[in-house]
């Protein structure tokens, strides 16, 4: 399948069909994740986890024991890093028919943590359970999805910028780049709050954070960060779809930005 029809088609999964998945099927989803590389260069330490083995729980996770999680060094970039490589996994299972859903905060953390041995100097952004979804979704999920609008999205508009951030660019105006940038609009990201802003300054597309206080813990770690991760790997998925070579930078081209609105990165077309 198409990268952008997988992002088309997936959506989070809260509720599995009870069904374990197979041992083989697993092990190539791991594999898969220990070989994304991400453009920071930062290496992610990828484990499958079982939830009774490793006394795991997430209120809104039912139907499945097995779970991937990652870890890193707590690095400038971190979770940006973590963020693309994560995504590329997320992709690759929901290819198989595998269903997945991003969980930062809904988990009891430090059982996580104790199953991957998060030193003090690593951390665990995010994990994931793994199974294949069930036909009904649970009212609980039926609910979670409502609130936060799963379905809906920014418009392309509202987040993709012509020059400046004084100036929408309209799809048919984007030309080449409409098709990445599609992908960046359908990200997911932490309750679809969808903090992306994307500049294209001629052959540079620059990718900045609409910055959510609540979002940042006390010693300064964003989850945020992690969508920007998200929207920068379906950045280079729908570039690599359209036959475009880019380079992945960070060089802040220093334009006026709006309030709370900072700098992640670029990317140069080649």
């Amino acid at each position: 399948m198409k990268k952008s029809d997988i992002i088309r088609k997936r959506r989070s999964v809260r509720t599995f069909d009870g069904k374990a998945l197979p041992l083989a099927q697993a092990d190539r989803i791991l594999e898969f994740a220990e070989s994304a590389a991400n453009p920071y260069g930062i290496p992610i330490e990828w484990k499958l986890l079982d939830a009774e083995r490793d006394g795991l729980r997430s209120p809104v996770i039912v139907g499945t024991n097995l779970w991937i999680a990652g870890k890193a060094k707590r690095v400038r970039h971190a979770a940006e890093a973590f963020g693309y490589s994560f995504e590329k996994a997320v992709l690759f299972a929901e290819e198989m028919g595998v269903g997945t859903t991003w969980i930062a905060g809904t988990m009891n953390r430090s059982a996580f943590e104790n199953a991957m041995a998060v030193a003090a100097d690593e951390v665990l952004p995010c994990v994931s359970p793994l199974g294949y979804p069930a036909k009904k979704m649970s009212f609980r999920e039926l609910m979670m999805r409502k609130g936060i609008k799963a379905n809906t999205r920014k418009e392309f508009k509202e987040i993709c910028f012509d020059g400046d951030f004084n100036t929408p660019l309209s799809p048919k105006k984007a030309g080449k780049l409409r098709l990445p940038l599609e992908m960046v609009r359908l990200a997911p990201s932490a309750v679809n709050r969808q903090p992306w802003r994307i500049v294209v300054q001629g052959d540079r597309v620059h990718f900045y954070q609409k910055s959510d206080k609540r979002f940042v813990a006390a010693d300064g770690w964003d989850i945020q960060r992690i969508d920007m991760g998200i929207a920068l790997c379906h950045f280079a998925l729908g570039a690599e779809e359209e036959g475009l070579s880019v380079i992945f930078l960070q060089e802040d081209p220093a334009l006026a930005v709006p309030e709370d609105v900072f700098y992640v990165a670029s990317y140069a077309l080649s």
